[in-house]
């Protein structure tokens, strides 16, 4: 009774083999995905600043969409162009706005949208959208 009592208690316990290759292969999606999704964020960064600096220049709309495009093309902006932008007129001055979309492939005919926008606007939403 000693001895059956004994070979249980020194009963394996951990992660199996397969059970590593499994998180493994899981783990190298996530970090494969994240390695494609990171410079589409860097850009939108990129972008919200440009207009944020393009804003606090002022000028005409014509003037600001030449600005933008001189900052995209020291920021390696390719997502859109200063003919992109969206001005709106307001009390507070001219709010400057942009929408895009970044397909990436992935497998075969998988692929991810993502839908980015902003705005210089205070109360407008400033959330990145990922479907």
């Amino acid at each position: 009774m000693i001895q059956g009592k004994h070979l249980i208690e020194k009963r394996q316990t951990g992660l199996s083999f397969i059970g590593l290759i499994f998180i493994l292969a899981l783990l190298a999606v996530f970090v494969l995905l994240a390695a494609k999704v990171a410079p589409t964020v860097v850009e939108y960064m990129s972008i919200k600043k440009a207009i944020h600096s393009v804003k606090l220049l002022g000028g005409s709309v014509k003037e600001m969409q030449v600005s933008f495009d001189k900052q995209a093309d020291v920021g390696y902006i390719s997502a859109i162009q200063g003919r992109d932008l969206v001005f709106d007129k307001s009390d507070s001055g001219t709010e400057i706005s942009f929408a895009y979309t970044k397909k990436i492939a992935l497998v075969g005919p998988a692929s991810l949208l993502l839908e980015y926008e902003g705005t210089t606007a205070k109360d407008a939403p400033k959330q990145k959208k990922v479907e």
